[in-house]
């Protein structure tokens, strides 16, 4: 199922790179007099091929992406331990809602993001410049795809620039467009390209925007729609959320661990996946990220970890000791692949459970001396023995769990508190073997969320939407709504002085 990226990735290269290595607005090289219409173009296939880097830009989605909606909840933390992942205090400031604009995942999460609306500009330019009517639908993709990218900076970062063309001048500086113009744009974008997708699952639509991607994308615009301009869009969610659940092309997945297996590309609940690989799709490196340096031994890998993202002990004690999702953490004694007990040779003096390594919920202090085996660990996605530190599990960016939880969510901020939107949250709550709930509220229906989506790319923006984000938590005070959206990075406005910071910054 992975084969559209790691061909198209690789025909790119082999027939566009040396080509279109200029500069991205430096276009006064007629570029098309080096790639002839007649003989590239021709067929679904070549579009195909250059589809594949618009879609290689995700790679970095479990980057600095995944960080800044993780880490700056209420879930996940990167605690300092002695000198390892202290980095300036950046991670630490995220957590605890002190990011500045020189942060380095502040401004990674906007390369990410204009970094593939960059490359949707240039090959939707590129199609359009061949006036060949086979182009549209690829076109359409494009736009749909661009305006996922930006619906990831305007969730992120609220009011950026709107760059649509790829012909501009090398001095091309655009001015900051407001949270509300940037929505706009991207609902449009939707509406209008929509209809031009196809429907078909799987097979070659596998890890592309295809129609259902495009109505997932519009539901959680739609869900955000409040705290994007201020008006809510509870119907309209409600309504693109049942298109999903109704076309009858995806359902839950038995084994809740299915969606995070090493192959988990045949996950019937899958809407929108990036389809990672460990060779020819690196990105996905949760195993260094997460694990102790002696998990190498559990595991047998082939690199060892780096000891960082840890679970916030009252995030993992939202979990029952019944839900079978609470081993989405890795907690207790550890032991390697043979069996035997693990020793932490540098554990500190003042840890209670001293060498041995185990793995405990709580986390004495942020940093800069947390004790190195404190915190749950993420053990959502499944670790292949033998495997490098780079995974082959597909990321799940779009999924049928979550399309339940939104309709559930949008039915009951219309008042709809018991009935189907009950029925939805207590399908997942089956899976999960615990008991059904017999009413929803609010704090049920966040929880359910951050027990089901754990570790997903989700959980800031659930926070903010349910106005909890400014709450304080463990190793964390209360924080301004200024925070809501992440400053504009620093090399951005020294970069274009037509740029606006964002307020509180």
């Amino acid at each position: 199922m992975k084969n559209l990226f790691l061909i198209s990735r690789s025909l790119f290269l082999g027939l566009f790179l040396i080509v279109f290595t200029q500069s991205c607005t430096d276009l006064d090289e007629e570029l098309f007099d080096e790639v002839l219409e007649e003989n590239f173009y021709q067929s679904d296939d070549e579009f195909i091929a250059a589809l594949g880097q618009s879609y290689t830009t995700l790679y970095g989605y479990m980057g600095d992406y995944f960080g800044l909606q993780e880490v700056s909840s209420d879930a996940m933390v990167v605690p300092t331990r002695g000198a390892d992942w202290d980095d300036g205090g950046h991670w630490r400031r995220l957590h605890q809602h002190q990011y500045n604009p020189l942060d380095p995942l502040i401004g990674g999460g906007w390369t990410f993001a204009f970094g593939g609306i960059n490359t949707c500009n240039r090959l939707i330019f590129q199609f359009e410049e061949l006036n060949n009517p086979a182009a549209t639908t690829f076109i359409g993709e494009l736009k749909v795809l661009r305006a996922m990218y930006y619906w990831f900076l305007l969730d992120l970062y609220g009011n950026v620039p709107l760059v649509t063309e790829f012909d501009v001048p090398l001095d091309f500086a655009p001015s900051t467009s407001s949270r509300a113009e940037i929505y706009a744009f991207i609902d449009q974008e939707i509406r209008d390209n929509i209809g031009g997708l196809t429907r078909a699952v799987g097979g070659d639509t596998y890890g592309r925007v295809n129609f259902w991607a495009a109505k997932m994308l519009q539901a959680k615009l739609y869900m955000g729609a409040q705290e994007y301009t201020g008006t809510p869009q509870w119907q309209a969610a409600a309504d693109a959320t049942a298109e999903l659940i109704n076309s009858g092309n995806f359902s839950l997945s038995p084994n809740f661990f299915d969606n995070f297996a090493v192959e988990n590309a045949t996950s019937p609940e899958f809407i929108f996946a990036i389809p990672y690989d460990q060779v020819f799709a690196q990105g996905n490196n949760i195993v260094v990220r997460t694990l102790h340096y002696g998990s190498q031994a559990t595991y047998d890998l082939t690199a060892q970890p780096w000891n960082g993202y840890s679970s916030v002990q009252e995030f993992y004690e939202l979990f029952g000791e019944d839900d079978l999702r609470r081993q989405s953490f890795i907690v207790g004694p550890q032991f390697t692949v043979t069996g035997d007990r693990i020793t932490d040779s540098g554990a500190e003096e003042n840890d209670p459970d001293g060498p041995p390594l185990t793995f405990t919920p709580e986390i004495n202090e942020l940093g800069p001396n947390a004790l190195r085996q404190a915190g749950a660990r993420i053990g959502k996605y499944e670790f292949g023995i033998g495997s490098t530190e780079h995974m082959s599990n597909d990321m799940p960016v779009f999924r049928y769990g979550d399309v339940l939880l939104m309709r559930a969510e949008a039915l009951f901020r219309l008042e709809q508190t018991g009935g189907e939107a009950l029925d939805l949250v207590n399908q997942l709550r089956s899976r999960a073997g615990v008991a059904l709930f017999n009413e929803l509220t609010e704090e049920t229906l966040l929880a359910e969320r951050g027990r089901e989506l754990f570790a997903e790319g989700h959980r800031r923006t659930d926070l903010i939407r349910f106005g909890r984000f400014n709450d304080a938590w463990r190793f964390k005070d209360a924080s301004a709504p200024t925070k809501n959206i992440f400053p504009v990075p620093a090399g951005q406005l020294d970069a274009n002085p037509n740029l606006t910071q964002n307020p509180g910054y």
